[in-house]
């Protein structure tokens, strides 16, 4: 593919006219070419450079008549901090310049002017305080360094007292923090061994990209056991991305993003341990360390250690809860010179043995036993720097690029595993290497991104021939973020991988961020519209394969990539009511995935009896469509005029998704097929949590989820599920020790005792499709659990 980037004055005919003829290919060069083209504009021998002659613009901030301290000011390239008068003086040159004002807890302003040679210029800025829970909140996930209420891609933040609510309750892994957000459920795809993935809007798992401060550190497409293994207790928010996200991640990207920010060091040394015990033999002990090490460099340490006791709930012999031993080292080390050069290098370990299948001394039905196991050495390391170029008379030569901020990151993860199947057994490993490169110009309004990247994942099988791998994916990507005016932002992106199997695989993308008026009786509301196109390059791994391992599998051949197409549109914002700060919003979205990957049954057997599978394009597509609604109120409840944080907050979320997914499930191979619900994905699903927390002292809460019926497949007991209600409630209770504060807490989840194996069994009465001996989990498999610890908190 050739690009090709002479831009005619009116460039937006232009943009319509590439759509025209090219289609998506069309318009996805289009958009590279203007960010390309935009960026230019702003290097020598560019309007932004022509001008030497300097004027002098005083910026002075106010809320009210109240100066604003450390408020930044922003004029293209040149930027500086308010003082103790809310007072910033700029020098530029001179001519038309957009001035742009922010600070955390306020609504950003920008100003228009036009500055004389010699002119010293004052201009009075008033900001109006931002009302938004998650007001500061800067998300990384979208390459462009912004607020999450003023990026036009909406994100969702798990914040850092939620993440704090979700280690008390499963401080082993992240399954239940993600479980519980609107539109992610958490779906098992072997529940011998307790494989899970996360489906996003109802999208099935392998499209679902997951990131470590914005890195492939659990691979570029993560087993169906990387959300078990990674404890929760050194987050410090999650960043979520719904629907299509390849214009940011490539190919892995198709259904989401869900980014795990650690938590950065501060000033002063801290720890935290925390050891928890559970009713089904679970035991959890985790600590994580954090402090400054010299001028400029600071440290985090994570540790942890778990086991869980195998289960058998129903006593039919087989396990319903897999044993587990595992063991997670994680150091990270940051450097922040407070001038804008930051950057962090990590490298993690994670060693775990898991056990299922038949329990010792247990048979099948048909007699005989069918151990399942999985061992797992993972191992990473990653490295990220990041550099604002100063403005600064050395940087006379580079005069168009000062200010502006540039990126480099990259990582390498390998995973060994052995599994075992019954008697089959399959030693594996995985390896990816990711490397990107990337450089942001803020001016003025804009801002311009453009970058190259490569990943490499690759896949060896030592019992199991043909099936090994390599993908090598060179890219280029390119965004334009732009705020015209103070009521509306636009974001497009594109990126182009060049797929060493696949061919090159185009993905464009465009949002728009409306806000209102900073006051009124919706102040602060916003509506976002998105929509994109996404490319998922296949592999042997699917949820079904998961389950049976490669053995049972032909080898692929002609499979083409996975396309497909989302929008979304949103609106929502704060209210303030007589009972306290309400925040609603609402959320319509749709996709369409072309050419998705279907498991079809094969000829013949393995040696070991299993039915062969095969997996090839089905003929048509996947269509999903729904919406979600979340509410939350925030009211402090006490005597007015007592200091806020010595009372008590409550804070109640309600969530309700409506979704249809539907498919053409493959009727022979010859391209008939007949449309249905896809398997396991329910149409209505809701959730209340509230909770009353009193800073620092105690928390107690209490979570009601409904999942509402779901179409099964090749379940023999039934096809469609149940629906059911899970409830929990969680207390806990800080206090002073000797050597830190200690927090006791107790955890009752599934109180309603909602367990598949108490309405059919979780055994299949003889092997299913590839082999497997187990249906598929459609709710809980641990009925009702109670777990307890401590967390202790020291300097």
């Amino acid at each position: 593919m050739q690009l090709t980037c002479d831009l005619p004055r009116h460039w937006s005919k232009w943009l319509s006219a590439a759509r025209r003829r090219s289609g998506k290919a069309g318009l996805t060069t289009a958009l590279l070419c203007l960010s390309v083209h935009s960026l230019a504009a702003q290097l020598p021998g560019g309007r932004a450079a022509s001008v030497d002659t300097l004027a002098i613009a005083r910026v002075r901030v106010r809320r009210d008549s109240m100066p604003i301290r450390d408020a930044v000011v922003r004029a293209g390239a040149t930027g500086g901090r308010t003082d103790t008068t809310g007072t910033a003086i700029l020098r530029l040159a001179a001519g038309a310049h957009t001035i742009t004002v922010s600070r955390i807890g306020y609504r950003p302003d920008t100003t228009a002017i036009n500055l004389r040679r010699g002119q010293d210029t004052t201009i009075a800025v008033t900001l109006v305080e931002q009302p938004s829970s998650l007001e500061g909140v800067v998300v990384s996930s979208t390459r462009g360094v912004s607020r999450v209420e003023d990026t036009p891609l909406r994100v969702e933040i798990i914040d850092d007292e939620e993440v704090a609510e979700k280690v008390a309750m499963t401080p082993g892994d992240i399954v239940m923090m993600l479980n519980e957000t609107s539109g992610l459920r958490i779906q098992s795809t072997n529940p011998s061994l307790g494989g899970a993935n996360v489906r996003i809007q109802g999208l099935r798992g392998r499209y679902s990209l997951i990131l470590a401060d914005g890195l492939p550190l659990y691979g570029g497409q993560a087993g169906g056991l990387g959300l078990l293994q990674i404890p929760p207790l050194d987050l410090g928010r999650v960043e979520i991305i719904k629907g299509s996200a390849s214009a940011l991640y490539g190919s892995s990207a198709l259904g989401g993003v869900i980014n795990l920010v650690s938590r950065r060091p501060g000033e002063d040394r801290e720890g935290t341990a925390l050891v928890n015990q559970t009713t089904r033999g679970g035991t959890d002990a985790v600590a994580f360390f954090s402090g400054p090490l010299t001028l400029g460099w600071g440290y985090t340490l994570l540790t942890g250690a778990h086991h869980q006791r195998q289960n058998d709930l129903d006593g039919d012999g087989w396990t319903d809860m897999p044993g587990y031993e595992r063991v997670v080292v994680r150091p990270r080390f940051f450097f922040d010179n407070g001038s804008g050069r930051n950057a962090f290098v990590t490298g993690g370990l994670t060693a775990e043995d898991r056990s299922g299948g038949t329990i010792d001394g247990r048979a099948l039905p048909g007699g005989g036993v069918f151990g399942q196991s999985l061992r797992t050495r993972r191992a990473d390391v990653a490295g990220l720097a990041r550099w604002v170029v100063p403005n600064a008379p050395a940087a006379d030569g580079l005069r168009a690029l000062q200010g502006a901020i540039v990126t480099l990151r990259g990582s390498a993860v390998e995973s060994r595993l052995r599994h075992q199947f019954g008697d089959v057994r399959e030693n594996d490993m995985h390896r990816t290497a990711f490397g990107e490169a990337s450089i942001a110009l803020p001016r003025g309004r804009s801002t311009y991104i453009a970058g190259v990247a490569f990943q490499q994942d690759s896949y060896h099988n030592a019992d199991v021939s043909g099936f090994d791998y390599t993908f090598s994916v060179p890219a280029i990507f390119a965004q334009t973020d732009i705020d015209p005016a103070s009521w509306l932002a636009i974001s497009s992106s594109a990126r182009v991988d060049f797929h060493s199997e696949y061919g090159t695989l185009i993905s464009p993308r465009i949002s728009l961020l409306l806000r209102r008026p900073a006051d009124g009786a919706f102040a602060g509301w916003t509506s976002r519209f998105s929509a994109g196109t996404g490319v998922f390059a296949p592999t042997p791994f699917t949820e079904e394969t998961e389950a049976t391992g490669l053995t049972p599998l032909a080898r692929l051949s002609g499979l083409r990539a996975e396309r497909a197409r989302s929008a979304s549109v949103d609106l929502g914002g704060p209210l303030n009511t007589s009972i306290g700060r309400l925040e609603l919003n609402a959320t319509a979205f749709a996709s369409r995935i072309a050419s998705p990957v279907a498991v079809y049954d094969a000829a013949g057997n393995t040696a070991d009896g299993a039915r062969r599978v095969m997996l090839a394009n089905a003929p048509a597509a996947t269509m999903t469509w729904g919406g979600e609604l979340l509410a939350r109120l925030v009211r402090t409840l006490g005597d007015e005029g007592v200091d806020s944080s010595d009372q008590p907050t409550l804070r109640v979320t309600a969530t309700y998704a409506r979704l249809r997914s539907t498919e053409c499930a493959p009727v022979d191979l010859g391209g008939r097929c007949a449309r249905q619900e896809v398997p396991l994905t329910p149409r209505h699903t809701a959730g209340v949590v509230a909770t009353i927390e009193t800073e620092g002292r105690s928390r107690v809460g209490v979570e009601l989820f409904y999942t509402g019926r779901q179409s099964l497949d090749g379940n023999p007991y039934r096809v469609s599920s149940r629906p059911y209600a899970v409830v929990g409630l969680l207390g806990e209770r800080a206090f002073d020790t000797v050597i830190g504060r200690a927090r006791l807490f107790i955890n009752l989840e599934n109180l309603t005792n909602i367990r598949q194996t108490r309405y059919e069994p979780l055994l299949l009465p003889s092997r299913g499709q590839g082999g497997r001996w187990a249906t598929d989990a459609w709710t809980e498999l641990t009925g009702v659990t109670v777990n307890g610890g401590i967390r202790l908190g020291f300097d």
